[in-house]
């Protein structure tokens, strides 16, 4: 299953994209969550196949979802696992004396 994808980037969310099949654009895409996505910047288009390996999203759950509902949507990572990424001397830097 071969499925050719729009990546669309958030206005109002840093980190949070709508992956949407390139042939239905944002047209499956509900009004609420267009409302809480905002303004919809296109980045990029993708070929998906179950093969094809994504850096922060399961390629699986992303065609399974493209297919079901008519869009993924890609949340930005929480903020535990951006200080959890941090390197070690900014850590330090912040600790209180």
């Amino acid at each position: 299953m071969k499925r050719i994808c729009s990546i669309y980037q958030s206005s109002k969310k840093s980190g949070m994209y709508l992956y949407v099949l390139k042939s239905d654009a944002l047209e499956r895409v509900p009004e609420g969550l267009m409302a809480a996505f905002g303004k919809a910047k296109h980045s990029f288009d993708l070929v998906l196949t179950p093969e094809r390996k994504l850096a922060s999203e399961d390629i699986a759950v992303v065609l399974e979802n493209l297919d079901r509902q008519g869009y993924h949507l890609q949340m930005p990572p929480a903020e535990e696992e951006y200080i959890e990424h941090l390197p070690e001397e900014l850590l330090r830097r912040n600790d209180p004396v």
